[in-house]
């Protein structure tokens, strides 16, 4: 395991762990219980463990989470993002978005991201480093505290392309799941690519019942390689072909997000096409009206294209969705996430 904290051990390395160090085994449920269902966030808190015990875990085992440096609120709506900085000094940003079936989280998966995508603000300084499992989950707890909810929906589709940290993804959504610990419904998890057909593969044959959202964002090569450099490498064929896969698999509809781009794919032409292409698959078309993103020159369709197209895809029998953008007078909306702050202190300072 490549963790430098606590918050990433499953709870049988925490008994691993415990016995090492001469202890009795049920020491090592306690410790994860006050980590992912109590929300301590130091070894002090743990005040059922001896202090012996709590001062050699401070030392070798420090807690590494996620901690809320900066809090955003929509006034629009109840959305409110979080500038999160992590035990290295950099930063990250997480999304709490307020439904009518409860509260539900976007996380980052990476500092940065490297995929390089166009119309988003996540790739504009390229990938730092990856974030762990605990880093991950642990988004969710400091948000938990801080406002006094409990999360029943997590997004992986934050900073970052969660594939391109297919490892850590993996122990994240195990931990979460944990019945030890928070033991968040795998039906409520829901994880974002935007196309690494070989993770995609591996992440259909654990068949862990998670919903997988596919940023396909064209109809057609031609388009996706303009606007997507990771078409470059994997065609819309080989793309679709994973995705049938993961279905097969696992009988889980996936969910193809679809942001609309004005005057590059938006039309009537690319809407029918789309259609085409998703003809008999197992899939739901979500579309965004493109956000606005300060250093890209690309626009969002206008109301009347979007209902247009979403037509389109109805007529022909393609289950679709608009989705409703929360958050977007903080930059807290799809494709709008980044390191902001740290990023205009790192320019300041220059």
């Amino acid at each position: 395991m490549n963790t430098p904290d606590a918050y990433s051990m499953m709870p049988e390395e925490w008994k691993a762990y415990i016995l090492s160090q001469g202890e009795r085994s049920f020491r090592a449920p306690q410790i994860y219980g006050w980590l992912h269902r109590d929300h301590a966030f130091s070894y002090g808190d743990m005040t059922n463990l001896p202090k012996s015990l709590r001062e050699k875990l401070a030392a070798e085992l420090p807690l590494h989470g996620a901690k809320i440096a900066l809090a955003q609120r929509s006034r629009s709506d109840d959305t409110v993002k979080y500038l999160m900085t992590l035990w290295d000094g950099e930063q990250i940003e997480t999304v709490l978005m307020r439904y009518h079936y409860g509260y539900s989280l976007c996380i980052s998966s990476q500092v940065g991201c490297r995929m390089g995508c166009r119309f988003c603000a996540s790739a504009l300084a390229g990938r730092k480093r990856d974030l762990t499992a605990g880093e991950m989950v642990s988004q969710i707890y400091a948000v938990e505290a801080a406002e006094g909810v409990t999360v029943s929906h997590v997004v992986v589709m934050g900073c970052g392309e969660p594939f391109d940290n297919y490892d850590e993804l993996i122990r994240f959504l195990k931990l979460i799941t944990n019945p030890a610990g928070k033991n968040m419904s795998i039906r409520n998890l829901t994880v974002s690519t935007c196309g690494l057909t070989a993770e995609m593969r591996r992440f259909a044959d654990l068949d862990l019942g998670v919903t997988l959202a596919v940023s396909l964002h064209a109809s057609n090569d031609g388009i996706r390689r303009q606007i997507m450099p990771i078409a470059n490498r994997v065609s819309m064929e080989e793309l679709l072909d994973a995705c049938r896969y993961y279905t097969d698999r696992t009988h889980r509809r996936i969910t193809f997000e679809y942001a609309l781009i004005r005057d590059v794919n938006d039309g009537p032409a690319q809407a029918k096409e789309l259609a085409q292409r998703l003809h008999g698959m197992l899939a739901h078309v979500n579309l965004i009206p493109l956000n606005p993103v300060t250093e890209r020159n690309l626009k969002g369709s206008d109301p009347e294209r979007v209902k247009a197209f979403a037509g389109i895809l109805e007529t022909e029998h393609i289950p679709v969705t608009v989705r409703r953008e929360m958050g977007q007078d903080i930059d807290a909306a799809c494709g709008q996430l980044r390191r902001r702050h740290s990023q205009e202190k790192k320019e300041g300072e220059m």
